[in-house]
């Protein structure tokens, strides 16, 4: 069946609604109320990285707490360390243990400053992401409402369009309109492009066969870019 009449017809009047679906789609509204869309979207995973950190520092601090504690409970027992050399105890002995606890104290020191440092880190971090999703959230509900409204703008155009679109459709049948709309959502454009030489516009090229098919106004499909070639 020659279709190449309808479907080049057919691509003119979609190209204008194409122009217009861009123009929407480059308008500032919309790029704003996309980020802030795909803001919100990944912000509740943003959100449970910042609690799964929060509950790794909190058993970091029960767990410098306890070392602490264990520490503090060795140093007491140091109280008496005079009536233990009295009754003739090691004073090397208890030298080397001060010594290590000493050493004990130190690193343990060292762990807290590390760990406050990424405690701040971490409250500085969601603080500052609590503040990004508060101005997302009202960027969000701004520019989706201004989004609307341009869209809402080109309606009657883009019916227009369909319209037509729908009128012209009728002499083409069902299958080449289904791969046609299939080719549009894979942001394939133009569809239908014209025989050069003896290949599509993406270069590949076709066999003698197949250019044979394109006799009497009829389209083969390009099996690399998959669009529509007829020939002139």
């Amino acid at each position: 069946m020659a279709i190449i009449n309808e479907l080049l017809e057919y691509q003119q009047v979609d190209a204008e609604l194409r122009k217009i679906e861009q123009e929407v789609s480059a308008s500032e509204e919309r790029k704003k109320y996309m980020v802030a869309k795909k803001f919100m979207e990944s912000a509740p995973e943003k959100l449970d990285v910042q609690d799964k950190r929060a509950v790794e520092l909190r058993r970091a601090a029960q767990g410098l707490t306890a070392r602490y504690m264990e520490i503090k409970d060795a140093i007491s027992e140091y109280a008496k360390v005079d009536e233990h050399v009295d009754d003739g105890g090691d004073v090397t002995f208890y030298k080397r243990s001060a010594q290590s606890l000493s050493d004990s104290l130190r690193a343990l020191k060292g762990e807290l400053d590390k760990l406050i440092a990424e405690i701040k880190a971490a409250a500085e971090e969601y603080d500052k992401l609590k503040k990004q999703t508060i101005a997302m959230q009202n960027q969000y509900k701004e520019y989706k409402g201004k989004y609307a409204k341009i869209k809402e703008a080109r309606a009657p155009e883009m019916e227009k369009i369909n319209a037509k679109l729908e009128q012209i459709a009728k002499a083409i049948p069902d299958e080449i309109i289904a791969k046609y709309k299939q080719k549009r959502k894979e942001r394939i454009f133009p569809i239908l492009v014209p025989l050069t030489g003896d290949s599509c516009i993406c270069g590949m090229s076709f066999a003698i066969a197949q250019q044979s098919r394109l006799s009497g106004g009829n389209v083969i499909e390009c099996e690399h870019c998959h669009r529509f070639i007829y020939k002139k």
